[in-house]
């Protein structure tokens, strides 16, 4: 059922309004202070509003953008007894989704109510199947950096070439070697993969190669290793950095070959395997260093797909919050959450040293603890991972000089101000600016006491 919030302050007409909609069945609760209607719309969650203009000391125009900043898909309707053109145009321009003349007709204010409802449950439907749709597999972005990767995953993918992977913990390697499997002519056979890093070295030839009953102390049977049952399918060793020189030599000849032998065993299987590898490691040191084989790497990296850490591309960030979030909403049986504006610009700033894999987890972590139906920026300082950074994180963060000094002269207002006790005029006479050019660069960086 539809939940309405009347913000308007005559109570009388809340209470007629709100009469009107509970009589076709709608839930509708009323304020008669528009100041407060924001903190309502992030305690509650309500599916539309309809805002007053003129309501005593505050301004019905200044709430609706104060509404929209946070909820920008929640239709509102503005409802004034002055009903001129300019009203209507401001309103529109605002982003109201329509415009409602004083005193209020019944069958207009149904209509509007309807029409708004409809759209907005049309487009929360649409956004679901889209939601549903994207499997845990699939690859969100849609900045430039995420968009090469995917260009480079289509023309490879049709080919049985082989992929070397690289990127940070947490980028994603696996799901660009999947995606590489699905779109490929071997999509309809196995796809087999293993973490290198995971298996330790006396165990790692015999998951690979698979072992004969006997090879060693407890094979008490035969074993199928991990290249048979990839045949006419795709292998994607994972962490191949960490694996054993010993294991390197035999994928080189199985590569060479095209067949595989058993531990223990003494008759050669042919296979048909594409092989996909991955690694965080920088295999040029560690070839230098004697731990990785040249000759290996270069038959691995053919193709190189780098996949970039997630600092590298925030603009991704409000999309992937929102995937995250309709997964595990669903996944623990609860309400669907939105993440206010102010709360992704946070999140945009953090380093994300951990990349995909810690902002799921930080989304699923605030999901579970925050019992709120809009997650504000306050909400997530005390549950992220954020630390004061250091100067050769905002060099490593920085697009730019330009973007260097801004990310440095806001860590320096912000240490000042903190060292202050938060006394904005004490902090403009050590930074030796007027207060007010303070305050306006606290605006443009978004600072506020707590951060």
């Amino acid at each position: 059922m539809n939940r309405i919030l009347i913000v308007d302050d005559e109570k009388e007409i809340c209470e007629s309004i709100k009469l009107i909609l509970e009589f076709e069945e709608y839930t509708a609760g009323y304020i008669n202070d528009g100041n407060l209607a924001p903190s309502v719309l992030s305690e509650e969650a309500y599916d539309m509003v309809l805002l007053d203009i003129q309501m005593g000391t505050s301004n019905g125009f200044e709430i609706l953008q104060q509404i929209k900043a946070v909820h920008p898909a929640l239709p509102v309707v503005m409802i004034s007894a002055y009903g001129n053109i300019q009203n209507a145009v401001q309103a529109t321009r605002l982003g109201a989704y329509d415009f409602l003349e004083k005193p209020i007709d019944r069958d207009k204010l149904l209509i509007t109510v309807r029409n708004a409802l409809s759209q907005i449950n049309l487009a929360r439907e649409n956004e679901r199947l889209r939601i549903e749709s994207l499997s845990d597999t699939k690859i969100l972005g849609e900045s430039s950096a995420i968009k090469k990767v995917l260009d480079l995953i289509a023309k490879v993918a049709e080919t049985d070439v082989r992929v070397f992977i690289t990127g940070e913990n947490g980028t994603g390697k696996e799901l660009v070697a999947k995606a590489i499997h699905e779109m490929s002519q071997r999509k309809n056979s196995p796809y087999v993969d293993i973490n290198c890093a995971a298996i330790p070295n006396e165990l790692i030839e015999s998951e690979l190669f698979g072992h004969e009953k006997g090879a060693f102390t407890g094979a008490i049977q035969n074993k199928t290793g991990k290249f048979e049952l990839a045949h006419k399918g795709t292998l994607f060793l994972d962490e191949i950095g960490d694996m054993s020189l010993q294991a390197q030599a035999k994928v080189l000849r199985i590569i060479e070959e095209g067949k595989v032998e058993k531990v223990g065993g003494n008759k050669k299987t042919e296979v048909d395997v594409r092989i996909i590898s991955a690694t965080n490691k920088n295999l040029k040191e560690e070839i230098e260093k004697g731990n990785f084989r040249e000759d290996l790497f270069h038959r691995l990296n053919v193709i190189p797909i780098v996949i970039p850490p997630l600092r590298e591309r925030t603009e991704d960030i409000p999309l992937l919050v929102k995937a995250f979030t309709e997964r595990i909403s669903e996944k623990y049986k609860k309400k669907t959450k939105q993440f206010s504006n102010d709360a992704i610009e946070l999140m945009k700033q953090l380093p994300w040293k951990g990349n995909i894999r810690e902002l799921k987890n930080i989304v699923e972590r605030i999901i579970i603890i925050v019992d709120k139906p809009v997650i504000q920026k306050s909400d997530l300082e005390s549950l992220l991972p954020y630390e004061k950074q250091s100067i050769n994180d905002l060099i490593d963060q920085s697009n730019s000089f330009q973007d260097f000094k801004e990310k440095a002269e806001k860590a320096f207002i912000l240490k000042q101000l903190e060292a202050s006790g938060w006394n904005v005029s004490k902090t403009a006479e050590l930074l030796e600016i007027q207060r007010s050019h303070l305050y306006n660069k606290m605006k443009k960086y978004g600072i506020e006491k707590g951060e």
